[in-house]
Parts: C-alpha cells; sequence; structure tokens
C-alpha cells in the first residue's frame, strides 16, 4: 500500500470514530465554546485590580494616593510665650519654621496640608520675614494682625491673609476659655480651609529620599545623640535622638515640649538654617533675611550631615545641598526648620550612636 492510500485510510478511520462517539453518547455537535477569559490574579485573592497610583505629599514627601491631597495648605503664626504652651495641633503639623522675635523670644510658622485638625492655637501677629517663609507655600496664612506694615507685607504676598477680627473670619476666630490673653485665640482649621478650596495646593519644598535609610542624612551624616541651638539667653531649644520611635524628641530650655495630650514634640527632620537678623523696619524687632544662603544642618535617622542652604527669590523653595554639591533628601515625615541667628547664636551637634 502506497503512503498516499494509507493516509486516506486513516482518514476514514479517524471519521469512522468519531462519528461512533457522537451516535453512542446521543447528542449532536454543536459549535465549539468561546474559551472563559482568565482574569490575572495576585497570590491568595480572586480578582485583581491594578493598584491606584501614588505620588509624594508635597510637604511630607511619604506616598499617598494621586489626588487625595488637594487642598491648600494652611500656616498659621502659632505663640510660643510659655503662657501659650501647650499649644494645640502642633502635633499634626507637616513643617514648623522657629524663628527669632523681639524680647529674645520665638514664635513659630507652623503649615498643615497632610493632616489638618480641628483647632489649632495659640496664633498671634505676623512679623517681617514671614512673607518670605510663606510665599513658596502659597495657600493660607492665619494670624492675629500685627503692625500695619507687616500685615500689608503678608497681604502682598501670594497667601491668602485670613486675620483675627475680620469680616471673613468671624466664624472662624475665636478666644477660647482657659487661657489668658493675648495667648487666647485659636482657629477652626478644617472649616477655614474648606472656605478657601479654590486655591491650590502647595508644591513640594524639599527633595525626599523613598525612606529613612536612604536619606542623605542617614547615609552620609554623622551619628548623633543631640542637637542644642541658642537663639537667645531667653530660647535655647534641643532635640534628642530616640531610637525606638526614630525621631527627634524636642525640649525647650532643657523640659521636654509638650503637646496638648501630653506627648512630646517629635521630628523626623531637623532642618537647622544659620540667618542674619537685621531690623529694616523696626529697630526691636529682627528680621531673618532668608532670600539668601548660609550655613545648615539636616538631622534624620540619627545622624546629621552639613550642607549649605539658598533660597534664591521670596516664591522659591529652600533648597539643601551637601558639601560635595549633591542635593539633600530628606526622609518622609514631618519637618522642623530652626531659623538660628549667626549673631549671639549657635549650634551644637553631639554625637552619639545612631
Amino acid at each position: 500500500m502506497t503512503s498516499r492510500r494509507r493516509g486516506a485510510e486513516r482518514i476514514v478511520l479517524g471519521t469512522a470514530v468519531v462519528a461512533s462517539v457522537i451516535a453512542l453518547s446521543g447528542c449532536t455537535t454543536q459549535p465549539a465554546a468561546a474559551p472563559t477569559a482568565v482574569t490575572p490574579t495576585a497570590a491568595g485573592t480572586s480578582d485583581y485590580q491594578t493598584p491606584a497610583p501614588t505620588v509624594p505629599a508635597p510637604l511630607r514627601g511619604d506616598l499617598v494616593p494621586e489626588g487625595s491631597l488637594t487642598s491648600p495648605s494652611l500656616a498659621a503664626k502659632i505663640d510660643n510665650h510659655e503662657d501659650a504652651r501647650p499649644q494645640i495641633g502642633l502635633e499634626r503639623t507637616d513643617i514648623v519654621f522657629e524663628e527669632l522675635v523681639e524680647g529674645g523670644l520665638t514664635r513659630y510658622v507652623a503649615i498643615w496640608q497632610s493632616d489638618i485638625p480641628d483647632l489649632i492655637g495659640p496664633v498671634r501677629s505676623i512679623r517681617p520675614m514671614d512673607p518670605d517663609i510663606l510665599s513658596s507655600f502659597g495657600g493660607i496664612v492665619a494670624f492675629s494682625g500685627g503692625q500695619e506694615q507687616f500685615v500689608d507685607m503678608m497681604r502682598a504676598a501670594p497667601v491668602y491673609s485670613a486675620i483675627h477680627g475680620q469680616s471673613d473670619t468671624e466664624s472662624t476666630f475665636y478666644r477660647i476659655d482657659g487661657r489668658d490673653s493675648p495667648h487666647d485665640v485659636v482657629v477652626k482649621a478644617q472649616e477655614l480651609v474648606s472656605q478657601h478650596l479654590d486655591l491650590a495646593a502647595p508644591a513640594q519644598q524639599f527633595a525626599y529620599s523613598v525612606d529613612t535609610a536612604s536619606s542623605t542624612a542617614a547615609v552620609s551624616g554623622t551619628p548623633t545623640s543631640s542637637l542644642s541651638l541658642v537663639f537667645s539667653d531667653e530660647r535655647y531649644p534641643s532635640w534628642i535622638w530616640d531610637a525606638p520611635s526614630a525621631k527627634f524628641l524636642r525640649l525647650q530650655e532643657g523640659t521636654p515640649d509638650l503637646d496638648a495630650q501630653g506627648g512630646q514634640l517629635s521630628a523626623t527632620n531637623v532642618v537647622t538654617l544659620r540667618v542674619d537678623e537685621q531690623y529694616p523696619y523696626d529697630a526691636e524687632v529682627p528680621m531673618a533675611m532668608l532670600v539668601a544662603s548660609g550655613e545648615a544642618w539636616v538631622s534624620t535617622g540619627g545622624k546629621t550631615v552639613h550642607a549649605t542652604w539658598t533660597k534664591d527669590a521670596a516664591t522659591s523653595p529652600i533648597r539643601l545641598v551637601d558639601d560635595l554639591g549633591a542635593t539633600v533628601r530628606l526622609a518622609p515625615g514631618n519637618t522642623w526648620v530652626e531659623l538660628v541667628p549667626n549673631d549671639g547664636g549657635s549650634v551644637t551637634v553631639t554625637p552619639g550612636a545612631a
């Protein structure tokens, strides 16, 4: 038999077998069913969904769902007089600037965006360096007033000025019971922000690493047990490294600095800038010169790296570079910026195991 005939027999035989099977089953032929679509699944799940995209929180650097932080930032001029402590909401800030004011005292420019409390305060009056601090953030600034020239400077900045005693703040500012004036003005923070959702979210202010271990200070810095800062004879805060919490804990004049819930204030990053102080508007009111540059230290993850800071314009963020000229990256988390005066101030970094 030739190969062609053997092939034909195989075809006939195959057809006969198929026909027999159909006859025995009593079924008629039907079109083949379309294959069932299989959805890729993650281990241990029946359905898989693509994770939502994430972006860095602009004032903290940690990853958040894209589009989740669209509200403007809220800054406030927070009192640091002994009678104003403990402050309300300070533990939930993204960034805090500490600045020298008259009488050797300090005040804070505290900024919230990632986590805005119901209530913040006590708020006090504005100072001449505050427009330079806040113009790169935009958003809202809450304060209790101030010298007319300083208020005018703040109003001229690209920030909405919410001022105690004005018609637009009647529902959001009030004097709280249990505190003496002038240390008693507080702000309904969430309500104030809700009134200005037309304002843009802040731009990112610092460069961030993906985690603490890869931050510039943690990689290249010197192990640090504490930072001791002197603003004046009246104000000399310090920070001590706390390994269990992986944060620096704050003290004021040697005493733990507590929040309104009794916890000690802390920071993932402490950025210390040496600044020149001038008196261009009032012989009693210092102004930290921030559109400038100077020496800096950045403390993160129990270590400190020496750096240089630069701010090119009021609307520009502060840039930090290490001694090799590379951009300094902070760890994701909250940041305190200490504006320590060159004249009469000092910075002491105490080595210790990280």
